[in-house]
């Protein structure tokens, strides 16, 4: 009889031991997950993305389409200005659209019959648990038919998706010097919406559409 109540008392010790290890586990902070290790074949995609980028918006090609397709299919663009990021062009159709494309062909493009080009420089890109993050500084050459003038127009903030169709936008931010809460020239130099914003240009009767990526003022088309 002692030595079944002795029994009993062991495992009652025991199965409260075991109670305690499980909590004290369970309360333990988790640890941050790993980031995702880069092949150098990944960061060469990653920069690939951004140049075809760059090629897309100063052509249109297929009609807005391409530049749509370099986006993951819940990726979304937008414009950060005044603290806060703006409105968001999210989906193939709406992406098409702010590229200055669409199902009605590239009737927004503004900016390529002026004959402005975007260079990104200075690109970073950051391994992260779900793929990968970058920041790249914006210029763009060419304003108001100089091909001499090169202007900054502020940095993207990127996060990249790795998906079976090789590497896509899941994000891409605008931090734009446009403000247009200013007044006169727009609150940049030249009253040029910058590239990547979705805040309109200077009031141009003949036009009702927002500025799209690559945005020119209706006066420099």
């Amino acid at each position: 009889m002692a030595s079944r109540k002795t029994a009993m008392a062991i495992s009652v010790g025991i199965g409260l031991s075991l109670l305690c290890v499980a909590h004290a586990q369970g309360s333990r902070p988790q640890a941050a997950s790993a980031p995702m290790e880069l092949t150098a074949m990944d960061y060469i995609q990653i920069q690939q993305l951004v140049a075809k980028y760059a090629e897309y918006i100063d052509t249109c090609s297929n009609n807005g389409y391409d530049y749509a397709d370099l986006f993951a299919p819940d990726g979304f663009f937008a414009p950060f200005q005044n603290g806060q990021i703006g409105r968001k062009s999210q989906g193939r159709e709406a992406l098409a659209k702010v590229s200055g494309g669409g199902p009605d062909g590239c009737t927004g493009a503004g900016w390529i019959r002026q004959g402005v080009k975007h260079i990104y420089v200075n690109h970073i890109i950051n391994p992260t648990p779900e793929g990968a993050s970058g920041q790249v500084n914006m210029l763009m050459i060419g304003l108001g038919g100089d091909k001499n003038k090169i202007e900054h127009d502020g940095h993207y903030e990127d996060t990249y998706v790795k998906t079976p169709q090789g590497w896509r936008f899941q994000s891409r931010i605008h931090h734009a010097f446009f403000n247009p809460a200013a007044g006169g020239g727009g609150g940049r130099r030249g009253g040029t919406p910058p590239a990547g914003s979705l805040a309109p240009p200077a009031p141009d009767p003949q036009a009702t559409a927002p500025a799209a990526p690559g945005a020119v003022p209706a006066a420099g088309r």
